[in-house]
């Protein structure tokens, strides 16, 4: 149960991201990647806060990044159609 509240959180985590992203749209890639770090990096310590694993940490992480990221490419594929 407390992976899946860590994925949940994550979600909320990576909306804020895309709410930044989009916000700084003009910045350089340099920025945004930097950016994308900050945001992992948020990830993975409040993942590894409530599950208090790292193995069970970067699952989660990166579950909830490919959930992420799966979303974004749908949306995008629906938004160019």
């Amino acid at each position: 149960m407390k992976v899946y509240t860590v994925i949940l959180l994550q979600l909320i985590l990576w909306s804020g991201y895309s709410i930044t992203e989009w916000l700084s749209r003009h910045d350089l890639i340099l920025y945004k990647v930097c950016m994308f770090i900050v945001f992992f990096y948020l990830a993975i310590t409040i993942g590894n806060y409530i599950v208090k694993s790292p193995r069970k940490t970067m699952f989660a992480t990166f579950i909830s990044l490919g959930i992420y990221g799966s979303f974004q490419i749908i949306m995008s594929i629906i938004y160019v159609a």
